[in-house]
């Protein structure tokens, strides 16, 4: 399964409110066959920019990241399920590339043409 990120800005609240919503934005997401490996929470900051969602003014928002492994056919679904829930403001699905473990090749020994040319040079 790919690896995503799930970037949410959620309004202002109090922290019982934020846990109830990270909670089941979570169980959301598990329920649909993910795996979440872990959520990191950002913190409240300014809104770079005011933002009206839900016939809401927004300020100030909590900022999290959660990392997560699922299938591609879960984002369109949890894009549209996050963006009916009145507690996010913004919500974006980010793709983590696959880290490649790169083999070591050892030391190769150098030709002799190499060699020559690199003792030419001095």
């Amino acid at each position: 399964m790919p690896r995503y990120e799930l970037a949410l800005i959620l309004k202002a609240m109090q922290r019982p409110e934020t846990a109830a919503v990270l909670k089941r934005t979570v169980e959301a997401l598990m329920e649909r066959g993910a795996i979440v490996r872990s959520l990191e929470n950002l913190g409240e900051r300014s809104l770079p920019y005011k933002i009206t969602k839900h016939k809401e003014r927004h300020k100030r928002g909590g900022y999290f990241l959660i990392d997560l492994e699922a299938p591609p056919s879960l984002v369109s679904p949890m894009m549209d399920h996050l963006g009916r829930d009145i507690d996010v403001i913004r919500r974006a699905f980010i793709k983590r590339p696959l880290a490649k473990a790169e083999e070591c090749s050892g030391i190769l020994p150098a030709s002799p043409e190499h060699k020559l040319l690199s003792a030419k040079k001095n």
